[in-house]
């Protein structure tokens, strides 16, 4: 049997070096000072996502079933959280160290954060004004003891957590949230402006205050991670309603185990101790901060340098597309054309445009439309309450199970019910991730399809932030497959057979292996074979496997993939015919392409699956064919560029790390997503002469 164990990457170690090259883009001083900033706050917050999910998932796998081994690298999950905290840590103390550059920089440009040690004495009793008068008062004090328990700590908030010494000698521990909506987190110094200092170091600092009687052995902030993975299916009780239900399920996830806990100074051992007995954690658990645990408030750095725009981004404003005449109504132009819009460098206008189009056309008979994660102030919601109350017939499937859109889908769902559409649920078992929109017409008595089918979410906020493709066509059998799948849906089923689609999770990992054997007998043949996946991870081992099959056969195979990633390219024999790129730059890469095949073979389509199991096999996805030439064209070219872009686009190498592509002396700089925002630019230029 042929070992091809030295192909495959572990999926959480993978997702790493994915938040290390976020990282790194926080260290890059090519990008501008506040941007690096954000990119700082964004690897913070991926991380506690990643310790929610994936170390939560670990967790429960290591309680439940300690021996069982994943697929690809053969490790348990305890193998796997080892491997994982220690890479932590190591990022964790890069982080601080770029953290202490960054604000460096931050406070020649007159915004600083200061330390008590920093301040005159005017300085210092003004605090302490401020916190006797504004702060004190609203603050909560638990000393843990006989009479009281040791208290619950919420996800995410900040503690300040104090040992206390009484007159007999013996030690207290109390416990002060820090996490207040009446308080502001960001306090400033009026005699230093543009200086300010966090509300949690304030309290820490003025905690003998609050504990008079006592003497403060050691202090420290602190703060827990709990596990958010949570299976809201397994814990159904048919006899509720499902919404109901999910509420139910928001607030029993905010009490789930922790599986952190970080700290800014040092405790003693023996206190350290109690705590990790109390939270069930272990000493790995436990991470040492030298840098505010919630960077949140470096967006509140940011607004206050907005005076300087050196320091961000050039502001880039999504284009109108050159396919779309903004004097005519857009409905009549999708009938005599495919349209393809690419966000955020073209603007989603138009298809919000064709939505309200539909609530008002008399001959619109019917709005059909999978919804998963929603703006906050939506207008996808808002066209389609004025379409159901015009009378038009709407139906909508509202994920509840969109992780951390829980709550904000359950409102939307409620609004959309009070207006008079029909709403469902999605799935037992299955997560419904489509991004499928199906107006239906009646023309002289027959029967049209204006089909909209996306890479993206439904979300105004999101399509000027991911890059994202969004197809809108006329085309009779895309529309009659998009009607298939909605009145599965409808009857709390999956669709077997589609004509022109992909869909999953019956007909779209099968499909693509198809497509892939196909490439694979053209190899043989020794005829020009390719693949070419645009995604954001992979991670399912039949389609890895198949990818390994087909280089062994001399399948050309190119992918960009932005995050993670369980296939090792570059191996000699086995994967030397694989080429990974990721691209993590200004606007998060989100968009799935998947090529197969050359000239009159090739199959170009767009797609809301990634290639991980949980899409291909869990969940609802749809994938369209383009079937316009001069489309597949564009597609075709965008990806060119992604592959040769050499400003953001790292690389995987044989030894499965990251580098930046090279680029040769005189070769010119290409960042792909600005040159696509030029082009969207040019274009817009080109169409308003």
């Amino acid at each position: 049997m042929i070992d091809d164990s030295a192909c495959y990457q572990n999926r959480e170690l993978s997702w790493l070096k994915f938040n290390e090259r976020v990282l790194e883009e926080a260290e890059d001083s090519r990008n501008p000072l506040c941007e690096r900033l954000s990119f700082l706050s964004i690897f913070q917050s991926n991380l506690d996502e990643f310790f929610m999910v994936r170390i939560g998932s670990l967790h429960d796998m290591m309680l439940l079933k300690k021996e069982e081994r994943e697929n690809k690298t053969n490790m348990t999950a305890k193998e796997q959280i080892a491997a994982l905290l220690k890479r932590i840590q190591e990022l964790t103390a890069r982080k601080d160290q770029i953290y202490r550059e960054l604000m460096g920089q931050i406070s020649e440009q007159g915004v600083e954060l200061i330390c008590f040690s920093e301040l005159t004495e005017d300085e210092s009793k003004y605090l302490e004004r401020y916190f006797v008068s504004e702060i004190q008062p609203l603050l909560s004090t638990i000393i843990v003891g006989k009479k009281q328990p040791f208290p619950f700590l919420k996800n995410k908030d900040i503690y300040a957590v104090a040992v206390l010494e009484t007159r007999s000698e013996k030690e207290r521990i109390a416990i002060i949230p820090c996490n207040s909506g009446v308080f502001e987190r960001l306090i400033a110094i009026p005699s230093r402006p543009g200086s300010f200092m966090l509300a949690e170091e304030l309290i820490l600092h003025f905690l003998p205050k609050v504990f008079r009687k006592y003497k403060i052995v050691a202090k420290s902030l602190i703060r827990i991670t709990r596990n958010a993975d949570i299976d809201a299916d397994s814990i159904y009780d048919e006899d509720l309603n499902y919404r109901d239900h999910m509420a139910e399920v928001v607030k029993l996830r905010k009490k789930l185990c922790p599986v952190r806990m970080e700290m800014t100074r040092e405790l003693d051992e023996t206190i350290l101790k109690r705590f990790c007995e109390v939270l069930g954690l272990k000493e790995q658990q436990v991470f040492r901060m030298e840098s505010p645990m919630d960077l949140s408030f470096l967006f509140r750095i940011q607004d206050e340098l907005r005076t300087k725009p050196e320091l961000f981004y050039q502001r880039r404003i999504p284009q109108n597309s050159p396919m779309i005449d903004r004097a005519q109504p857009v409905i009549p132009q999708i009938l005599e054309k495919d349209i393809l819009l690419s966000y955020p460098y073209e603007s989603i206008k138009p298809f919000l445009n064709m939505l309200h189009e539909a609530a008002w056309d008399p001959k619109v008979v019917s709005i059909k439309m999978t919804l998963y994660r929603l703006a906050k102030d939506s207008k996808v919601v808002e066209a389609l309450v004025e379409a159901a109350e015009n009378g038009k017939q709407v139906d909508v499937l509202v994920e509840l199970k969109a992780r951390f859109d829980e709550e904000n889908n359950i409102e939307w769902s409620r609004r959309l019910e009070d207006a008079g559409c029909h709403v469902i649920y999605g799935l037992d078992g299955l997560k419904v991730h489509s991004k499928l929109c199906l107006i239906t017409r009646r023309e002289e008595g027959k029967i049209e399809y204006i089909t909209q089918i996306g890479t993206g979410n439904y979300n105004e906020k999101t399509a000027r932030l991911y890059t994202d493709l969004s197809l809108m066509t006329a085309d009779p059998e895309i529309g009659q497959d998009a009607m298939t799948v909605f009145q599965a849906l409808a009857m709390g089923e999956t669709v077997d057979h589609v004509n022109t689609l992909m869909v999953a999770p019956k007909c779209l990992q099968n499909k693509v292996l198809e497509l892939m054997d196909r490439e694979i007998a053209e190899a043989i043949e020794d005829r020009d074979a390719y693949i070419g996946i645009k995604i954001n991870s992979l991670t399912d081992k039949k389609i890895i496997d198949k990818l390994i099959e087909a280089s062994k056969a001399g399948v050309r195979i190119e992918m960009v993939i932005r995050g993670i990633n369980c296939i090792q390219s570059g191996i000699a024999g086995k994967t030397d015919h694989i080429r990974v790129v990721s691209i993590v730059g200004r606007y998060l890469e989100h968009s799935r392409i998947y090529f197969f095949g050359t000239g009159e073979r090739e199959q170009v389509s767009i797609a809301s699956a990634d290639f991980m199991t949980r899409n291909t096999l869990r969940r609802v996805e749809v994938a369209v064919p383009i079937k316009d030439e001069a489309l597949r064209d564009r597609l075709r070219a965008m990806f060119r560029i992604m592959l040769e872009d050499n400003v953001k686009a790292r690389v995987q190498l044989a030894d499965g790390s990251y580098r930046h592509v090279s680029r040769p002396d005189g070769e010119e700089p290409l960042n792909s997503q600005e040159y696509f925002f030029e082009k969207a630019y040019e274009a817009a230029g080109n169409l308003n002469k």
